[in-house]
């Protein structure tokens, strides 16, 4: 521990009592803590690279602050540290293996936000699911009114925290359910802490508070088969990923008892690097050998598929790097770029749709950019309908993200 390092963590700022403090937390949930720190610990933990020793550190701090940092108060930082599991430790290292192991040889994918989005029990959660579609903000319950109309062939819906935007998750999928027949639905899901691949499948059901979504084996291995990178390399990826796990548990409840289908989980990793160069991501070549592989799977299979992309839009405020306060004008201007790109997903249109995104290099940071990009290459659709638009704000970290949904026929 004399060149402490911290592993992929997330860090902060936060309004507590009155002074702004740095929340840690793990975004892979291998630990459960969340702890809070001073600005001069945040400015400790900085230098926690595995280049600095503790002799480095002591003298940047003495530098930054005119006060003399005790070598005992570094070691008892990094023991704290190492106690949570969040520096790249040996501690840590034998966590992630028990982890992966535990994950590995279990056929279902449990749930990893039950009991703090949603509730894990049946009938709690049918309730938490009826309001989201019956309350003020929801689209009201499904009806067979739509089922002579042409048939849906794919949704955008967020991912954002059921507690926040659970009526716009109904918006869509009111409709996936008033007109949809597909029997395997493809869900294209945001991967927040992607590893190295950028497209991240698994064979391991999705469990739900209604029973497990069954995920198609047969469809994924065929599409492995087609395709040339790994689909299987990070698949530890998905124990925690929550942008599928909301989309499983909406089509269970409007779909269970009514229809049999089988879903293929795919994370997609951030094309982010694309933008910065201005390249198209359909001329990567990893993306396209697997656009090309799940067009032939899908075609060979014979099956009535029906596309879900489970993303969020901008993501903006302090929380998220920006500096200062969030301003109604700048809100303003969010919400106007989103509905720019909103056109384009409308069109179905993929060159406006990453135009859209590159000509400021993805300022407001639309962290579903990569799964959306996916979808309209694949979805067999002629055009787009916004269903809803919405936005939280959160003024502890003087942050927002936006969200919508919307349908393609």
């Amino acid at each position: 521990m004399d060149y402490p390092k911290l592993r992929p963590i997330e860090m902060f700022p936060i309004q507590a009592e009155g002074e702004t403090r740095i929340y840690i937390r793990d975004p892979l949930n291998y630990t459960k803590s969340q702890i809070m720190v001073s600005y001069p610990v945040y400015f400790i933990l900085s230098h926690f690279d595995g280049h600095h020793s503790l002799l480095d550190i002591q003298e940047a701090f003495a530098r930054q602050f005119s006060q003399v940092l005790a070598s005992d108060k570094v070691r008892e930082i990094v023991a704290q540290l190492d106690q949570h599991y969040f520096l790249d430790s040996e501690r840590f290292a034998q966590l992630q293996q028990d982890t992966l192991d535990t994950f590995r040889r279990s056929p279902v994918r449990e749930m990893a936000h039950a009991d703090t989005c949603y509730s894990s029990q049946a009938e709690e959660f049918t309730q938490q699911a009826l309001a989201f579609f019956s309350g003020a903000e929801g689209p009201g319950l499904p009806s067979a009114d739509g089922q002579a109309l042409p048939p849906v062939r794919g949704i955008i819906a967020p991912h954002i925290d059921l507690r926040v935007g659970g009526p716009c998750y109904a918006w869509a999928y009111k409709e996936l359910a008033e007109r949809c027949d597909a029997d395997l639905f493809i869900l294209l899901g945001t991967s927040h802490y992607g590893m190295g691949q950028l497209f991240v499948a698994t064979e391991k059901d999705y469990n739900t508070p209604l029973g497990p979504v069954k995920t198609d084996q047969e469809f994924i291995r065929a599409l492995q088969q087609n395709y040339s990178g790994d689909l299987f390399a990070d698949e530890l990826l998905h124990r925690t990923e929550h942008s599928l796990e909301f989309q499983t548990l909406f089509l269970q409840y409007i779909l269970a008892g009514k229809q049999d289908f089988t879903v293929v989980p795919i994370l997609v990793s951030s094309f982010h690097h694309l933008v910065a160069n201005q390249t198209p991501p359909a001329q990567d070549p990893r993306v396209a050998a697997f656009l090309s592989a799940l067009k032939e799977t899908i075609a060979r299979s014979g099956r009535k598929v029906c596309f879900v992309a489970g993303v969020d839009f901008a993501h903006v405020g302090q929380k998220f790097g920006d500096q200062g306060q969030l301003t109604e004008e700048f809100l303003d201007w969010v919400k106007t770029e989103d509905h720019r790109l909103i056109q384009a997903l409308e069109k179905v249109d993929h060159a406006d749709f990453f135009a859209q995104i590159a000509k400021d290099g993805d300022r407001r940071r639309i962290c579903g950019f990569s799964p959306m990009y996916t979808f309209l290459h694949l979805v067999d659709a002629t055009q787009g309908k916004l269903l809803k638009y919405d936005r939280s704000v959160e003024s502890t970290t003087q942050s927002s993200v936006s969200f919508a949904s919307l349908a393609f026929y």
